[in-house]
């Protein structure tokens, strides 16, 4: 898979899919005060050799930490943008989880007030540790 600088994404990750949270996340009034479903799905690249040979939680990072963080970013201080949203998370996830050396976060909106069908709205992100500040 490629990334957004054109880098190739490739090994192994762990995977987490609809994670699914309510919170206060929008520019609208109404986003703020009535609260919505938010949908996330996350992607975090690192070696998963040591665990896969040793069978050992401590060798890789558990599935729950990752969790956690999206729990707490979704159900917590509210954001304007779900960039701002995806962004804190996947900063977060690297910044708590050395061994992880890239992130993607998917953050939907299922219920948005347009005018269609849609599974939902939203914004994907990747960050690499490579890019983070020193």
């Amino acid at each position: 898979m490629e990334g957004d600088d054109g880098m190739m994404l490739w090994g192994d990750k762990l995977i987490l899919r609809g994670l699914a949270f309510h919170g206060f996340h929008g520019a609208k009034p109404e986003e703020r005060s009535l609260g919505q479903k938010f949908v996330v799905d996350i992607d975090a690249w690192m070696d998963l050799t040591a665990a896969g040979k040793s069978d050992h939680l401590p060798d890789t990072v558990s599935y729950t930490a990752i969790y956690r963080i999206a729990k707490e970013i979704l159900e917590g201080s509210p954001h304007n943008l779900l960039e701002s949203v995806a962004h804190k998370i996947a900063i977060t996830t690297l910044t708590k989880h050395q061994q992880i050396s890239a992130v993607r976060v998917k953050v939907g909106k299922p219920h948005v007030a347009v005018q269609g069908t849609i599974d939902y709205l939203g914004v994907e992100i990747l960050r690499r540790r490579s890019n983070l500040p020193s």
